[in-house]
């Protein structure tokens, strides 16, 4: 591979901001793997936030950008599943997977997208310092003729229809959307562009916690707490965590809450709605091994269900929070039995095909 920018890159970061900046330029957020894409005719590189090759997971996504790109470029955009007309992150996340055999199999299965939002170098011209209007006018052109599962993402101008997709794209599985100034270069892990994304908020259960990877036996501090919502059968659902706190509230915490603990061997740890590392439903607990933690043990303390606290979250990716949920305030006013799931707020469904038509 020779290109006049060469992997590994950093992709340009955006910094949250509470409402749209009129800037000219305005399209959605995609919800999926970001990825800076490298092609030199018949080699193909799909890199990675954290610069490490995503290829090996996505072959058929390798068929597809050669197929739909110019022989030699390099794009940003986002890996994404489309499934059903609306992204699927939990799809997507299973794609990473050791093994080859399952690695073919669902690409099979679960075909990906790639959604491109920005063009960084085309033939022999690194395109890093152009300005970004000049940069979109190229990838428009280098991607007229793509075909999906290539796309190139919707943009606007127009700052009252940039706020009717924030809210309207929701329904497609979509968490915001981007603003970028017309005249940026492009910076690599510099936060230059800007996001608005969604802010709700829900009351919940606290059923457990973990410890902080730098918590001792003489100086616990705790990592996150482990967060539920109640279904409509009465079963307290594993929806996600919240876990940005400073030290010395890790610390304190766990003074707090010791009071809560529920003792392993005894009746009550047996009781708790979270003793196995399976819910009813056959979801994967929070004591479960992930296959993002490389094997790591992600064993929980669980505590009596008793306490409620509010928390502010962006959006729901299926029954969990898709992103790390933020600590508001504790409500002990709240009874945990009524905190449950028909307090969220849904957006309108939309087909995701509807976005490219817009």
């Amino acid at each position: 591979m020779d290109l006049p920018v060469m992997p590994p890159i950093a992709p340009m970061l955006a910094k949250a901001v509470p409402e749209i900046p009129d800037l000219g330029h305005t399209e959605p957020k995609w919800d999926g793997f970001r990825s800076i894409v490298f092609r030199d005719n018949d080699d193909v590189v799909l890199g990675s936030r954290n610069e490490r090759p995503l290829t090996r997971y996505f072959p058929e996504l390798v068929e597809q950008i050669k197929a739909n790109t110019p022989t030699r470029c390099v794009l940003d955009g986002e890996i994404v599943i489309i499934r059903d007309d609306r992204l699927d992150f939990d799809a997507l996340q299973q794609r990473i997977h050791p093994a080859e055999s399952r690695v073919r199999l669902l690409a099979e299965q679960t075909p990906a997208a790639f959604i491109a939002f920005d063009l960084l170098a085309h033939d022999n011209t690194d395109l890093m310092t152009t300005p970004f209007r000049d940069r979109r006018a190229l990838l428009t052109d280098a991607l007229a003729d793509a075909q999906a599962p290539v796309y190139l993402t919707p943009a606007t101008d127009d700052l009252t229809q940039a706020h009717d997709w924030f809210h309207r794209f929701e329904g497609a599985g979509l968490d915001g959307v981007v603003a970028k100034p017309l005249d940026g270069t492009y910076q690599p892990n510099k936060r230059a562009m800007f996001k608005i994304k969604h802010a709700r908020e829900a009351d919940v259960v606290l059923a457990g916690y973990r410890l902080h990877k730098s918590s001792t036996p003489a100086k616990p501090l705790l990592g996150s707490l482990l967060l539920g919502l109640y279904d409509d059968a009465g079963q307290l659902q594993f929806v996600g965590v919240a876990a940005s706190f400073p030290a010395a509230r890790r610390a304190a915490l766990v003074t707090e809450l010791a009071p809560l603990v529920v003792e392993p061997g005894t009746p009550e740890a047996d009781a708790h709605p979270w003793s196995g590392w399976k819910n009813p439903a056959g979801e994967r607990m929070p004591g479960a091994v992930s296959r993002w933690s490389s094997g790591k043990d992600l064993s929980f303390t669980p505590l009596r269900v008793e306490r409620v606290l509010e928390v502010a979250y962006d959006h729901m990716e299926g029954t969990r929070f898709r992103h790390t949920a933020q600590f508001r305030r504790w409500r002990d006013d709240r009874d945990p039995a009524t905190c449950t799931y028909e307090q969220l707020v849904e957006a309108a469904p939309l087909r995701l095909s509807q976005i490219f038509m817009d």
